[in-house]
């Protein structure tokens, strides 16, 4: 890579954010192909020779299935954190030749890192006598260097932007051409970073290759090479910024015209001329361009674009070239973002460039079109891209949505690299970031920039210099430095944060709630604050999901926790799994986005992501499936309850409540939407799941401005009339629309009678408690905080987060818990089959029982939901027969503070109750041994075997 400083102003030359080449040749189809594994391609001038291979253009090695097969020798690009893959007895199966399966990423079938050559004969066309030709490649992988016939015409290197080649002073028009593109996709002197999503194999994956459009074009000799448009939306005009090239002095005339072209209401605007005198070389031309009063401007509410036409006449030759734009202002003011003056909430998600089937970002637009109308079906209206930049057609396809981005350098300068240190990536990220700037920048989905993610080295006066350069060059986005976690340095000079710090739940160590906010967390940030990665909160994998990978890449990670799961008796349950930790995920996503939305002043936040990720270990961290679809959980309607320019809030300072208490949530609204709501009626009213009404009424009518904390009223509710445990839900809406938000709440009854009736309770499985299940008792072993296999299972309400492996088995260890909410059991205790706020007594650091040893076919009656990863039998109540009784073992606590511990109280109740009704039939046999082995058998912690990568590893693991 080390060739590429400066070559991205000499590419820049050559390239616009247009449409519309005078001529174009395309060149995609059959290519010649060679790989050149020993990289001698160069000193044996492969250049001169016909290569052996053939290949398809556009398009990756990877997805023409060029390559090598992946095999425990593979050299990834990437971290590997968990490195017991390599070591572990289990998956020596996984590491067999032919039958390599990973668990930390995707499985490609094909991979290669190194140099490859591709060649094709092209007659150029005899009309293009007298113009200049130019060799464009779009979306290359990594470096390229070309020759036409024998001769070098240079070398490139770009992740961002397309390579352009002069060849005019190489080819001939009316004769044929050899032209020879080598290309290298290995790290080298500028090294973006092996994680980096712009390269890395844990998302789309290290190719070679070619994968947008590959075309011969023409230009007059006088030329543009370069158009940048800047709105002004107060004078109602927009200053357009020409370089045009000449090779000699002449006289010329520009003109320029726009007309909206994708809204309703149609726009013209009238055309402007000026007579120039260009000089030889670069010049820089500047025309104002009336937009007239009644100019339509684009934003996520009404995203009206312009095609600005400009024409270039000098003597005979003429250019044309449309530019896509909008007359739109990104802006900050105080701690929040304006567009067009309007105050504005950014809600996002990251696009880690996961797609599975091509390895690599789509180059088309229907494609990103189809992603951002999923995200705005979900509330979301922003999108951060983590480390890379996408393809032209992700802005075009977000110009139509109406969708803000937020590209970023396509670096994540650390695990190797360093910012600041004066290592090459300091100069290619910022060449980098003007180029795509200039590729780019008219796009009016373009607003926000950062050079990349959470960068290390002496990287905070690098980002600072780096802010002040976009800050003084380009007022059409607004820039922040880096995108980075809570523990890097703030960043002085941003002009906005993408931070962490303030995001999470604290359920932990409180009970749910949804009265707190993260006020004291961004109170002294002056600049707007959004969250960075917010959630990443983890699913079971959906195994059915196997099926829909087509492409390059396999999931084969899917295949091997589907293995463990059948390897331990519970093949059956994946899908259950799945849909069970998905509620509980679904429900933390709520309460955090619901938390944000209750910060004064809180900008924004990022979701990371709405869809799954597929590699650090495996980060099923999605609400939807890494291609976008549903997981059957929850869908677009009820995500939008929560998540959309216009939020309902209830700030309830707790979810389960006695009969003798009131029921008290204060109302406010989030509203960013297109205009403030005038005469806005709240009504409420409180039901249960049969649809029974309990309370009913009118929170207040009044006008709702745009922003956030918006006071609507209160509800009071008595709930003395509510006799037996219900399950209730309140829901809130603005009469006449479908803005509408809901919270579930438990109701138990203040006085609870235990009727121990014919069950001998004990903490153990003690000598009485064998003599009455010898005479066909019932016992009850109560025995929170006794157990010792399964101890080292942590258990926490909320979920794994991102995923056990790449965080070393940092707890929690498990996605909630499955039952069968039909259960005889829980006729007494409302729940679903899986957690929801009011387990959270019960479960947050609770301990598990592991039932390794226990035969096969059981299962626990309440089962916690292990890691993916391991998939132990773990469980926290399990009933069996036992001797010629019967039996009833739990590791949570039930009969602790009952007076505090209401939800505690009523379970103790209804296994009581169970126990002593003719329904307590367990169909499992347990021995007093298997029972004993829960008190006295030591499992013992995970072992990932190293802390750090083990790439340093791989020679002695493998030769």
């Amino acid at each position: 890579m080390k060739h590429f400083l400066g070559s991205i102003i000499l590419a820049f030359l050559s390239i616009l954010t247009v449409t519309g080449q005078s001529n174009a040749l395309d060149l995609s189809g059959k290519w010649d192909f060679q790989i050149d594994r020993e990289d001698t391609g160069v000193k044996e001038q492969w250049f001169r020779k016909i290569l052996e291979d053939h290949i398809n253009l556009p398009g990756s090695m990877p997805e023409k299935l060029k390559g090598d097969e992946v095999t425990v020798h593979t050299q990834w690009t990437g971290s590997l954190y968990d490195s017991s893959y390599y070591f572990n007895p289990y998956m020596e199966k996984y590491r067999m030749e032919g039958q390599v399966k990973l668990p930390f990423f995707l499985t490609p079938d094909k991979h290669y890192v190194g140099v490859a050559w591709y060649q094709k004969n092209v007659t150029i066309p005899s009309d293009w006598k007298g113009d200049r030709i130019i060799l464009f490649l779009e979306r290359p992988h990594i470096e390229t260097t070309v020759w036409v016939n024998n001769r070098e015409i240079g070398m490139q290197n770009s992740l961002c932007v397309p390579h352009v080649y002069d060849l005019t002073a190489a080819v001939a028009p009316g004769k044929s051409c050899r032209i020879t593109i080598r290309i290298d996709n290995r790290i080298k002197d500028i090294n973006v970073g092996p994680d980096s999503h712009s390269i890395t194999d844990q998302t789309q994956g290290n190719w070679n290759g070619i994968v947008g459009r590959i075309e011969l074009q023409t230009t007059p000799k006088v030329h543009f090479s370069d158009i940048q448009i800047y709105p002004d939306l107060k004078d109602r005009k927009a200053t357009v910024r020409i370089s045009l090239y000449a090779p000699a002095s002449a006289k010329a005339t520009l003109q320029l015209s726009a007309e909206s072209f994708n809204s309703d209401k149609k726009h013209s605007v009238p055309t402007v001329q000026q007579n120039i005198s260009v000089r030889s070389g670069d010049n820089k031309i500047e025309m104002e361009l009336p937009m007239g009063e009644d100019f339509l401007t684009w934003d996520e509410f009404d995203p009206a674009l312009y095609k600005l036409t400009a024409t270039l006449t000098c003597g005979k030759e003429r250019e044309a070239k449309e530019v896509q734009f909008g007359m739109r202002e990104f802006t900050i003011k105080g701690k929040w973002f304006y567009v067009n003056g309007r105050k504005t909430m950014l809600r996002g998600t990251v696009e880690n460039c996961d797609f599975p089937l091509t390895g690599y970002a789509p180059m088309d637009v229907a494609s990103w079109e189809r992603v951002f109308r999923i995200c705005r079906n979900y509330g979301l209206n922003h999108m951060r891209f983590h480390s890379f930049c996408p393809p032209e057609a992700a802005f075009i396809a977000a110009d139509l949505v109406g969708f803000y981005l937020q590209p970023e350098g396509p670096s994540w300068p650390n695990h190797g690299p360093r910012l600041g240190n004066d290592q090459p990536i300091d100069k290619y990220l910022m060449d980098e970031t003007i180029a795509l700037t200039k590729q780019y920048g008219n796009y009016a989905s373009y607003c926000m920039l950062a050079c990349g993610n959470e960068p290390s080295g002496r990287w905070v006066s690098w980002v600072s210099k780096f802010v002040d350069y976009w800050k003084a060059t380009d007022p059409r986005h607004v820039y922040t430095g880096a995108s980075v976690g809570n523990s890097w340095q703030w960043q002085p000079h941003n002009q906005y944060h993408v931070k962490a710090g303030a995001r999470g739940l604290s359920w932990t160590g409180a009970q749910p709630e949804s009265t707190s906010d993260y006020r004291n967390r961004i109170d002294t940030v002056k600049q707007p604050y959004v969250s960075h990665e917010t959630g990443q909160w983890c699913a079971f994998p959906n195994f059915s999901e196997i099926r829909k990978y087509t492409g390059v890449n396999k999931a084969k990670n899917f295949e091997i926790f589907r293995d463990i799961l059948n390897d331990n008796h519970m093949g059956g349950m994946g899908h259950d799994f799945m849909m069970a930790s998905g509620k509980l995920q679904a429900i933390c996503y709520k309460h955090e986005i619901e938390k944000t939305l209750r910060t004064p002043d809180y900008a924004g936040f990022q979701l990371l992501a709405l869809n799954d990720y597929s590699g650090q270990g495996t980060a099923l961290v999605g609400l939807l499936d890494v291609f976008f679809e549903e997981k059957g959980y929850i869908n677009a309607a009820e995500f939008r309850r929560f998540c959309s320019p216009t939020v309902l809030l209830a700030r309830i300072p707790k979810f389960t409540y006695t009969n003798n208490e009131t029921f008290h949530a204060d109302i406010e609204i989030s509203h960013f939407g297109k205009e403030a709501l005038q005469k806005a009626n709240t009504v409420y009213c409180v039901k249960d799941k049969y649809g029974k009404i309990y309370a009913r009424g009118v929170v207040s009518t009044r006008d709702i401005p745009i922003g956030n904390l918006f006071s609507l009223g209160s509800i009071d509710m008595k709930l003395n009339d509510i006799r037996t445990p219900q399950k209730l839900n309140l829901e809130v809406r603005l009469e006449n629309s479908d803005i509408v938000n809901d919270w579930d709440f438990w109701v138990y009854p203040d006085k609870v009678k235990l009727k121990q009736g014919n069950v001998y309770t004990t903490d153990t499985l003690d000598e009485k408690a064998i003599s009455i299940l010898q005479e066909g008792g019932n016992v009850l072993i109560t025995a929170a905080g006794k157990i010792k296999y399964g101890r080292e299972v942590k258990q926490y309400f909320t979920p794994v987060f991102w995923n056990t492996s790449w965080f070393k088995m940092r707890p929690p260890h498990t996605t909630g818990i499955f039952l069968n909410d039909y259960h005889p059991l829980f006729r007494d205790f409302p729940t679903e089959y899986h957690s929801n706020l009011q387990w959270w007594e019960l479960l947050n650091k609770a301990q598990v029982m592991q039932f390794t040893h226990f035969p096969a076919d059981f299962q626990p009656t309440i089962q916690s939901i292990d890691t993916w990863f391991i998939s132990r039998k773990i469980g926290m109540l399990f009933e069996a027969n036992v001797l010629n009784g019967k039996l009833i073992m739990t590791s949570m606590d039930i009969t602790s503070q009952p007076e505090k511990r209401i939800v505690a109280r009523q379970m103790h109740k209804a296994i009581l109750d169970y126990m002593n009704s003719d329904a307590f039939r367990p169909d499992t046999r347990i021995s007093p041994e298997q029972i004993q082995t829960l008190f006295t058998k030591i499992a013992g912690d995970v072992k990932s075997y190293t802390k750090d990568s083990p790439d340093e590893l791989k020679p002695s693991i493998v030769n």
